[in-house]
Protein backbone atom coordinates (compact mmCIF):
# COMPACT_ATOMS: atom_id res chain seq x y z
CA UNK A 1 0.00 0.00 0.00
CA UNK A 2 0.95 3.17 -0.51
CA UNK A 3 2.00 6.05 2.07
CA UNK A 4 -1.12 8.27 0.75
CA UNK A 5 -3.55 5.49 1.17
CA UNK A 6 -2.91 4.26 5.24
CA UNK A 7 -4.33 5.80 8.19
CA UNK A 8 -2.33 5.80 11.13
CA UNK A 9 -3.75 8.90 13.16
CA UNK A 10 -5.33 7.88 16.74
CA UNK A 11 -8.13 11.02 16.05
CA UNK A 12 -8.70 9.26 12.56
CA UNK A 13 -9.44 5.96 14.29
CA UNK A 14 -11.57 7.28 17.05
CA UNK A 15 -13.60 9.20 15.08
CA UNK A 16 -14.59 6.67 12.38
CA UNK A 17 -15.12 4.23 14.82
CA UNK A 18 -17.46 6.25 16.96
CA UNK A 19 -19.66 8.04 14.19
CA UNK A 20 -19.91 4.91 11.77
CA UNK A 21 -21.88 1.79 12.00
CA UNK A 22 -19.62 -1.47 11.68
CA UNK A 23 -19.91 -4.25 9.44
CA UNK A 24 -18.64 -7.74 12.06
CA UNK A 25 -18.08 -11.03 11.47
CA UNK A 26 -16.49 -14.09 13.07
CA UNK A 27 -13.44 -12.57 11.47
CA UNK A 28 -13.28 -9.00 11.14
CA UNK A 29 -14.88 -5.62 12.17
CA UNK A 30 -14.84 -2.99 9.36
CA UNK A 31 -15.52 0.52 9.74
CA UNK A 32 -16.21 2.26 6.82
CA UNK A 33 -16.96 6.31 6.04
CA UNK A 34 -17.53 8.08 3.10
CA UNK A 35 -15.78 11.68 2.87
CA UNK A 36 -15.38 14.30 0.30
CA UNK A 37 -11.07 13.92 -0.35
CA UNK A 38 -10.13 12.26 -3.88
CA UNK A 39 -8.24 9.45 -2.53
CA UNK A 40 -9.05 6.30 -0.27
CA UNK A 41 -7.68 5.48 3.16
CA UNK A 42 -7.35 1.79 4.96
CA UNK A 43 -6.02 1.38 8.76
CA UNK A 44 -5.97 -1.61 9.83
CA UNK A 45 -5.89 -2.67 13.63
CA UNK A 46 -4.20 -5.85 14.81
CA UNK A 47 -4.33 -6.87 18.64
CA UNK A 48 -2.92 -8.17 21.38
CA UNK A 49 -4.98 -10.83 21.67
CA UNK A 50 -3.90 -12.48 18.28
CA UNK A 51 -0.43 -12.75 19.49
CA UNK A 52 2.81 -11.45 19.24
CA UNK A 53 4.65 -8.72 17.83
CA UNK A 54 5.51 -11.11 14.72
CA UNK A 55 2.38 -12.69 14.54
CA UNK A 56 0.36 -9.57 14.38
CA UNK A 57 3.08 -7.55 11.84
CA UNK A 58 2.33 -10.90 9.65
CA UNK A 59 -0.98 -10.62 9.98
CA UNK A 60 -0.62 -6.81 8.74
CA UNK A 61 1.73 -7.46 5.99
CA UNK A 62 -1.05 -10.17 4.61
CA UNK A 63 -4.22 -7.62 5.12
CA UNK A 64 -2.13 -4.86 2.61
CA UNK A 65 -0.92 -7.21 0.13
CA UNK A 66 -4.70 -8.49 -0.30
CA UNK A 67 -5.99 -4.36 0.09
CA UNK A 68 -3.31 -3.88 -2.50
CA UNK A 69 -4.24 -5.72 -5.36
CA UNK A 70 -7.51 -4.49 -6.12
CA UNK A 71 -8.39 -1.40 -7.08
CA UNK A 72 -10.84 1.25 -5.66
CA UNK A 73 -13.36 4.26 -5.46
CA UNK A 74 -11.85 6.98 -4.27
CA UNK A 75 -13.80 9.23 -1.35
CA UNK A 76 -13.61 6.79 1.80
CA UNK A 77 -12.05 6.07 4.60
CA UNK A 78 -12.14 2.05 5.78
CA UNK A 79 -10.96 0.60 9.43
CA UNK A 80 -10.31 -3.05 9.15
CA UNK A 81 -9.84 -4.89 12.94
CA UNK A 82 -9.10 -8.08 13.10
CA UNK A 83 -10.29 -10.69 15.81
CA UNK A 84 -8.55 -13.74 17.11
CA UNK A 85 -10.60 -15.85 15.05
CA UNK A 86 -8.33 -14.93 12.20
CA UNK A 87 -5.40 -17.45 13.79
CA UNK A 88 -7.70 -20.17 12.03
CA UNK A 89 -7.57 -19.00 8.31
CA UNK A 90 -5.13 -19.53 5.67
CA UNK A 91 -3.59 -17.05 3.23
CA UNK A 92 -6.13 -17.77 0.44
CA UNK A 93 -9.67 -18.36 2.90
CA UNK A 94 -8.40 -14.75 4.66
CA UNK A 95 -8.41 -13.06 0.80
CA UNK A 96 -11.72 -14.28 -0.16
CA UNK A 97 -13.32 -13.42 2.98
CA UNK A 98 -11.96 -10.12 3.06
CA UNK A 99 -12.89 -9.08 -0.54
CA UNK A 100 -16.39 -10.71 -0.18
CA UNK A 101 -17.09 -7.91 2.82
CA UNK A 102 -15.13 -4.90 0.69
CA UNK A 103 -17.04 -6.18 -2.23
CA UNK A 104 -20.74 -5.92 0.07
CA UNK A 105 -19.74 -2.31 0.58
CA UNK A 106 -19.40 -1.65 -2.61
CA UNK A 107 -15.68 -0.03 -2.76
CA UNK A 108 -13.96 -1.49 -5.91
CA UNK A 109 -14.18 0.07 -8.82
CA UNK A 110 -16.44 -0.56 -11.81
CA UNK A 111 -18.93 -1.94 -10.19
Amino acid sequence: MKKINILKNNFDFDRIIKNNKPYKNKYFVIYLEWTIDNVYHFGLSVGKKIGNAVVRNKYKRRLKDIIDKKDYKNNFNCIIILRSEVLNLSYDELKILLLQNLEKMNVFKGE
